[in-house]
C-alpha cells in the first residue's frame, strides 16, 4: 500500500473512531438527562362504568391536580389564599384583582412562569408541541429568565393575554401520565365516550391500562363467546341503555320483539332492575339466554369447577314438581323440563344473529382495538404494581395455582391468551374455543385476577327468595394485603414497592383510608358510577408526593362549575419525598443505568483505540 493510501485510511478510521464517540457521547448525555429527569406526574383512576361525562368533566379539571401542583412548585413563603387566587386564575385564563391577595399582573405572570418552569424542567416535548404560536417566544423567554419588552408586564390588555396562555399552558402539562385500573363497561352509560377520550390523539399516548372484569366480559362477547354476548347486553337491558347500543348501530329488534312476547312484564316477578317495560323483558329473556349458555361452557369445561352455577336442572325439578315456594318468579316458558339447558328455536336464531353483529361491528371493534392493543392484566411504572383487581390467593397467604400457575407467571398466560384472542378478532379470523371460555372464566370465575370472589350469584338474585343465596363471598386477597408477609411476597414477585388496585368501591365516609398504614397497599376506590357511590378515588404521584384525591359527586361539580371555582377535595397524603423524586430511582431508572454504564464501557474501549492508533500514527 502506498504511503497516501494509508494515510488516506488513517484518517478514515480516526474520523469514524471521531463519529462513534460522537453518538455514544450524545447517548450517555441523554441517559444522564433523563435519569436525573423528575418523574412523570401520574394519575390513577379506577372502575369509570360508562360514567362518560363526569370522567370528561373530572378530566378536564385535571382531578384536583392545579392546587398541588401550584402548592409544590410555589415558595413555601406563600399563603393557601394566595394559591387558592391564581388556581382560580389558571381555570379562568383570566386576571382579576383580589384586595385581600394585593397581587398586580407581573406578579402574577411571574408566579405563573415559576410554575410552568416547575412542569417543563423535564420535559420532553418541544415547546411548539406544548405553547400556543402566539405567545411562544415570550414564553420561552420568561421561562429561560431572559429579559422580555416592558409592555408584557405594563400593557394590561397584553398581559391578560400572556396570562391567558400561561394558563392554558400549564393546564395542558399538569398530567404527564392516566394508569387506569380498568372497568369502563357497564353500569353507566357512555362507556364509548370514555373509550374515544382515552383512545384519542390528545391522550392515547399518556395512557396505560389494566383490564377490569367488565373489559373482559365486553372484549370476550366481541370475540365472539355466546354467553358473554347475553350477559353484556344484559347488563346494558338491566339499566336500560338502549341509546349506547343504538350509538354502535346495534340492531336487538328481534331480540326485543321475542322478550316482550315470551316476557311480559307482568310476569316479570324476579329481582330485574331494569326501569322500562322493554328493558325489564330483555333483561328477563337474556338472563335465561345466559344460563343456558354459560351452563354449556361450564360442562364442556369441568376444569373451572363452576358446577355451582348450574341451576337450571334444579330449576327443572322445582317447576315440574310444583314445589316453588323458594321462587320469586315462576314464568319460565322457554325452560324445557326434559332438556332445561337447550336453546329453543327462537332463542338459538337470537344468538346466532347477536354473533354475527358483536363479532362483526365495526363501531365496537374501533372501541375495542385500544383495549386490546393497549390493555394488560398487570402494568408497572415506577416501582408500582398495577392491577384491576387482584392476584389469585389461598386463605394461608400463598399464590393461588390455577391452569399449573401462579403469580406473576398467570397473570402473563393470561395476558398472552388476551393478546392471541384479540389478534383473532381484529383480524375477522376463528377463536380457539378453549380460549373464549377462558374469558367466561375471567369474567366470574373465583380465580380470576379480575373478579375475586367464591361465587357470581346471578341467579340466586335473580330468583331466589332466600337473600343468604345471593351473598357474593371475597375471597382472600382484602385480608392477605393487610399482612407484612403476603405484601412482602407480592412486592417480590413483581420486583416493586408498592401495589395498586381498584374493584373494590369504599364508602370513604366511613373511615376506610386507600392505603395501608405502610403506604404499599393503595386502593382506588371504584365506587365512582351512580350506581355506587358516586364519589370514588383518584390517585396522583408527583415528584414530591404521592396521594390520595376523594372526587366530588356529579351535584358537587355542577355547584362548583356555576360559580367557576373547583368542587371541594379531600386529600389523603399517602407519601411525601424530601427531595424531588428521581427517574432513577424507579426501575425504569435502574435499566437506564445499566444502559449508561455499557455506553460507558464502549467510550472507553473507543478511547483506549483511539490512543492506540495515535501512537502508532
Amino acid at each position: 500500500m502506498s504511503p497516501s493510501a494509508l494515510i488516506s485510511g488513517n484518517h478514515q478510521t480516526a474520523r469514524a473512531q471521531v463519529n462513534e464517540i460522537d453518538e455514544l457521547a450524545q447517548k450517555l448525555l441523554n441517559l444522564e438527562q433523563q435519569l436525573n429527569s423528575n418523574i412523570p406526574t401520574t394519575l390513577w383512576i379506577s372502575d369509570l362504568h360508562g360514567e362518560g361525562d363526569r370522567f370528561k368533566s373530572i378530566l378536564r379539571g385535571r382531578f384536583g391536580m392545579l392546587f398541588q401542583t401550584c402548592k409544590e412548585a410555589l415558595p413555601n413563603t406563600f399563603s393557601l389564599e394566595k394559591i387558592q387566587y391564581l388556581t382560580k386564575i389558571i381555570r379562568r385564563k383570566l386576571y382579576f384583582h383580589d384586595e385581600m391577595i394585593r397581587m398586580d399582573m407581573q406578579d402574577v405572570i411571574l408566579c405563573l412562569v415559576e410554575i410552568l418552569k416547575y412542569k417543563t424542567t423535564n420535559i420532553s416535548n418541544s415547546a411548539n408541541d406544548i405553547f400556543l404560536p402566539e405567545f411562544r417566544d415570550t414564553i420561552n423567554r420568561l421561562v429561560s429568565g431572559l429579559p422580555v419588552p416592558d409592555p408584557i408586564f405594563e400593557e394590561p390588555i397584553i398581559a391578560n393575554r400572556l396570562i391567558s396562555h400561561l394558563s392554558h399552558t400549564i393546564r395542558q402539562v399538569l398530567l404527564d401520565r392516566i394508569q387506569v385500573l380498568g372497568d369502563v363497561f357497564d353500569r353507566g352509560p357512555q362507556p364509548d365516550k370514555i373509550l374515544r377520550i382515552l383512545s384519542s390523539n390528545a391522550y392515547r399516548h399518556m395512557v396505560d391500562y389494566v383490564f377490569g372484569n367488565h373489559d373482559i366480559l365486553w372484549m370476550g362477547a366481541a370475540a365472539g363467546n355466546p354467553s358473554l354476548i347475553a350477559e353484556a347486553l344484559r347488563i346494558t337491558s338491566r339499566y336500560d341503555h338502549f341509546d349506547f347500543l343504538n350509538r354502535l348501530r346495534f340492531d336487538f329488534s328481534l331480540l326485543a320483539d321475542f322478550a316482550e312476547r315470551i316476557y311480559p312484564v307482568d310476569l316479570a316477578t324476579g329481582n330485574f332492575k331494569a326501569k322500562t317495560n322493554r328493558g325489564r323483558s330483555m333483561e328477563k329473556a337474556l338472563a335465561i339466554i345466559q344460563f343456558k349458555l354459560e351452563e354449556k361452557t361450564i360442562r364442556q369445561f369441568p376444569q373451572y369447577e363452576m358446577n355451582s352455577r348450574l341451576w337450571l336442572d334444579r330449576l327443572a325439578v322445582m317447576l315440574d314438581s310444583k314445589n316453588t315456594a323458594e321462587l320469586n318468579d315462576t314464568h319460565f316458558p322457554t325452560i324445557d323440563l326434559n332438556n332445561p339447558g337447550e336453546l329453543n328455536h327462537e332463542e338459538q336464531l337470537i344468538i346466532d344473529d347477536l354473533i354475527i353483529q358483536f363479532t362483526g361491528n365495526k363501531r365496537l371493534k374501533r372501541l375495542l382495538h385500544f383495549l386490546f392493543t393497549t390493555g394488560k392484566t398487570f402494568h408497572i411504572q415506577n416501582n408500582f404494581l398495577n392491577i384491576h383487581a387482584l392476584v389469585p390467593s389461598t386463605a394461608d397467604g400463598q399464590f393461588e395455582e390455577f391452569l399449573g400457575r401462579k403469580g406473576k407467571d398467570l397473570l402473563t398466560f393470561i395476558q398472552t391468551t388476551i393478546e392471541r384472542v384479540g389478534q383473532n378478532y381484529l383480524a375477522g379470523k376463528k377463536q380457539a374455543a378453549e380460549d373464549q371460555a377462558l374469558f367466561f372464566y375471567l369474567w366470574c370465575g373465583p380465580k380470576s385476577p379480575f373478579f375475586g370472589k367464591h361465587a357470581m350469584k346471578t341467579f340466586e338474585r335473580y330468583f331466589l327468595t332466600d337473600k343468604a343465596t345471593h351473598t357474593e363471598r371475597s375471597l382472600f386477597w382484602k385480608d392477605n394485603m393487610q399482612t407484612d408477609a403476603f405484601k412482602n411476597l407480592m412486592l417480590s414477585e413483581f420486583g416493586v414497592q408498592r401495589v395498586i388496585f381498584g374493584h373494590t368501591p369504599v364508602n370513604y365516609k366511613e373511615g376506610v383510608p386507600m392505603s395501608s398504614q405502610d403506604g404499599v397497599a393503595i386502593n382506588v376506590d371504584g365506587g365512582f358510577a351512580a350506581a355506587y357511590y358516586n364519589r370514588g378515588h383518584s390517585l396522583v404521584h408527583t415528584p414530591h408526593q404521592l396521594y390520595g384525591i376523594i372526587l366530588p359527586t356529579p351535584d358537587e361539580i355542577k355547584e362548583a362549575e356555576k360559580k367557576l371555582e373547583s368542587a371541594p377535595l379531600d386529600i389523603e397524603l399517602i407519601d411525601e419525598f424530601r427531595q424531588p423524586m428521581k427517574i432513577r430511582d424507579t426501575i425504569v431508572g435502574k435499566k437506564l443505568e445499566q444502559e449508561r454504564n455499557n455506553i460507558m464501557d464502549q467510550l472507553r474501549d473507543c478511547a483506549r483505540r483511539d490512543t492506540f492508533h495515535s501512537y502508532h500514527r
